[in-house]
């Protein structure tokens, strides 16, 4: 693995029968990166996502994560990586504070310790008072929230977030981005977004990738601070991202 890449794909790969769905795809995350891929349906996000996370194998191609093959060495990634998809998929038998510990209590940690560490979490993520709540009692911004603390209450080196905002109202969407980018940055964590949005790149990601099917990129471009103060700046950005996914530049505005 190239010296300061958590993530590596080279010439990558899958076909599922004759069906190509990635192609000689090449990318890398660095750490301490977040890092947007963005595509239509279709252009092989989720495909590529479960590459990277090891559930599925290359056809041909080579993929590191961590230094180790995601898909012939997945058990020693536990601990490592943690998702948080576009569902929140919490136990609706558990209380907030029980699903955020969950993580930790299948990683052996000490109840006593798992149940501290899921408290702060919810803090973090502005979820003080619901630690006794069931799922049912939360809204679907606040069970989101749950869904991203317990992601993070493992105190992964990488987080996937696939879709994590997209069913969210704007309003809630654009809130909840802005928190966890702080507690990324903060923590140092390594992110990759999957997501559709053109505005949840924007907003978060220090690069975008935009694939086109069968999944390879179509466009690289770097965004930084100084970009996202830009109006024109941010909108040339907005459009080129658009153009490449095949959209109108006008339909997130």
């Amino acid at each position: 693995m190239t010296q300061g890449n958590l993530i590596e794909v080279r010439e990558v790969s899958k076909t599922f029968g004759s069906y190509l769905a990635v192609d000689m795809l090449s990318m890398h995350v660095r750490r301490g990166e977040i890092v947007a891929l963005l595509g239509q349906t279709g252009a092989g996000k989720t495909t590529v996502l479960n590459l990277i996370m090891g559930t599925t194998a290359p056809s041909s191609g080579k993929i590191t994560v961590a230094g180790v093959d995601p898909y012939a060495s997945f058990k020693k990634l536990k601990g490592l990586l943690s998702v948080s998809f576009q569902t929140d998929r919490l136990l609706p038998w558990r209380t907030a504070v029980e699903n955020v510990e969950l993580g930790l209590l299948i990683l052996g940690k000490p109840k006593a310790q798992a149940r501290a560490s899921a408290k702060e979490w919810l803090a973090r993520v502005r979820l003080v008072g619901v630690d006794d709540k069931y799922v049912h009692e939360l809204s679907g911004g606040m069970r989101q929230r749950v869904s991203l603390a317990r992601a993070l209450a493992i105190n992964p080196q990488l987080i996937f977030l696939d879709e994590s905002f997209s069913q969210l109202d704007h309003v809630t969407s654009r809130a909840l981005r802005s928190d966890f980018l702080q507690i990324a940055k903060e923590f140092d964590k390594t992110c990759l977004l999957i997501t559709h949005r053109i505005d949840d790149a924007l907003e978060m990601a220090d690069r975008a990738l935009v694939l086109s099917p069968p999944a390879k990129i179509a466009l690289e471009v770097s965004i930084d601070d100084k970009a996202r103060e830009d109006p024109n700046r941010m909108a040339t950005l907005h459009a080129q991202i658009a153009a490449a996914m095949g959209e109108e530049p006008a339909t997130e505005h």
